[in-house]
Parts: structure tokens; C-alpha cells; sequence
């Protein structure tokens, strides 16, 4: 579900997010993989264009959304740590790896240093996350790497846009004019694994998941493209609300890495 999205009133955010930790620990999981990429991309996208790289700005603005990023990483770093304890191996756990990557990407300092006031309400999973990835930090900031920006490769760090819905309304529209669909899914755009996405069966065979990262950035920049065209005005300015830029890509993953290898210990 596409949550990034504004609301007048934003009392919803909250009862949404009391419903789904109610769920059972798999489709918590499911959730939280998904919502830490959409919103990291969502934040990307706020404080690149938005909040002028202003994080103070972004928090403020975003009181809504933290809680929930908050919940996706505290419960994406909970399965990592049951994974690595149950032996799986970097490969298996990639898929939660490249989560907490998207997810950290924003505003890192803000889930290991001081804990801004946008996070006030979810204290108890914020620190649960705070110790454990601190726990594992020197083994996490290796496996991280796997997911380091590559030049000629899909990558979702470079992929941002102001509410989630509006990729998915461009996929649609671009493909009606097309007079076909892409193969692509809108969680195959917040990761650089695996696809989920499915070609139509021929005579031969039957329906198979396909490598698709070319096709994951084709439409990254059709609609970047159509962005284009029609950009939102943002402080005054003209302003696409999607983007794909390999060169943000690869600066948020460097700020990152730096906010999380700075990280101080919490006072025993």
C-alpha cells in the first residue's frame, strides 16, 4: 500500500500503522520491506528538492512519515537479526540489506544519533533498532556495500518522487498510450533484485519472472520525462516530481555510509 501520499488530516497515518502491527510477524515483514524503499525514496525526493537538503526542515514536515519508516526499519532489522541467527546466508538476506539501505538513505543520524521530535512516539522501536543494527554494524556496513550505486545499473537510490501514487498513475497512463504494458511492478522499482514482475506465457511456455533492470530505468525516465513536462512549482521553482539521477543515487548512498560509520554507541 502506498502511504507517502498528503492527507489534511493526518490522523489516518497513525490508525494504519496500529492495524498493520497487528498483523503477523511475515506481513509485517512484507510491509516494512516495501515502505522503507517507497519512503526512502519519498524523503529522497523532499530533501533534494522540497527541503532544499534542509533534514530539519524535512522532519518537521514529515511527522507523519517517520513513525512509519521508524516501524519499516525496526522490523526489517528484527528479520535480519533472526535470519543471520537462523544461518542464512548475505545472499538470502540481501532483499532486508537493500531495505535498510533505502530506508537510511534520507536521514540516518536521525534513527542512530539524537532522536528528533518526529520520532517522539516510537521511541521504544527506534532504540530496538538503534542497539541491534549497532550490534551488527561492522557486518551490516559490509554487506551495505553489495548495494553500493554501480554506473550503468538500476539502482532505486536514484529513483525519488514527491508521493508514490503518482508513479503508479504514470506507469498506467504510459502504458494506454503505449497500448502496452510494462514489465515492471512498482516493487520491482524500489529494488535492484530480483523482479516480481511476469511476461505474458506464449506457445512455448509458461508464464517465468524476467531480468528487468533495463526496463526498471527505461521507465524510471519516461516518466522523469513526463515529469518534465508538467513539473510542480517547489519554493518558486519549476520542479519534476519524478526523478532518476544516478549522481544522487550515488551521493546518498555516500552520506549514508559516512552518518552510519559516525554513529556513536549508545551510554552503557
Amino acid at each position: 500500500m502506498a502511504t507517502s501520499h498528503f492527507e489534511a488530516v493526518e490522523r489516518g497515518y497513525g490508525r494504519l500503522l496500529r492495524r498493520v502491527k497487528a498483523l503477523t510477524h511475515a506481513h509485517q515483514v512484507k510491509v516494512a520491506i516495501g515502505h522503507a524503499s517507497s519512503m526512502g525514496c519519498h524523503l529522497r525526493f523532499g530533501f533534494e528538492a522540497t527541503y532544499g537538503r534542509d533534514t530539519l526542515q524535512m522532519r518537521d514536515d514529515n511527522v507523519a512519515d517517520y513513525p512509519w519508516l521508524c516501524f519499516a526499519l525496526a522490523t526489517v532489522m528484527r528479520d535480519y537479526v533472526r535470519q543471520r541467527e537462523a544461518g542464512a546466508d548475505a545472499v538470502a538476506r540481501a532483499p532486508i540489506v537493500e531495505a535498510l539501505v533505502n530506508g537510511m538513505s534520507p536521514d540516518a543520524r536521525a534513527f542512530l544519533g539524537t532522536a528528533p521530535a518526529a520520532l517522539a512516539a516510537c521511541a521504544a522501536d527506534r532504540a530496538a533498532f538503534r542497539d541491534q543494527f549497532l550490534a551488527h554494524r561492522d557486518d551490516l556496513l559490509a554487506e551495505f556495500e553489495r548495494h553500493r550505486p554501480v554506473d550503468g545499473a538500476y539502482t532505486p537510490l536514484s529513483f525519488f518522487f514527491n508521493f508514490s501514487h503518482n508513479v503508479l498513475k504514470g506507469t498506467v497512463v504510459d502504458a494506454l498510450l503505449r497500448g502496452e504494458p510494462w514489465n515492471v511492478s512498482f516493487n520491482d522499482m524500489l529494488t535492484a533484485g530480483e523482479s516480481t514482475a511476469r511476461v505474458k506465457p506464449d506457445v512455448t511456455g509458461p508464464t517465468v519472472g524476467t531480468p528487468n533492470g533495463g526496463d526498471r530505468e527505461r521507465l524510471a525516465r519516461r516518466l522523469m520525462e513526463y515529469a518534465r513536462a508538467n513539473p510542480d512549482s517547489i519554493g518558486g521553482r519549476p520542479m519534476p516530481v519524478i526523478v532518476y539521477d544516478p549522481r544522487a543515487g550515488h551521493r546518498a548512498f555516500r552520506v549514508m555510509m559516512e552518518k552510519v560509520s559516525a554513529a556513536e554507541p549508545p551510554s552503557p
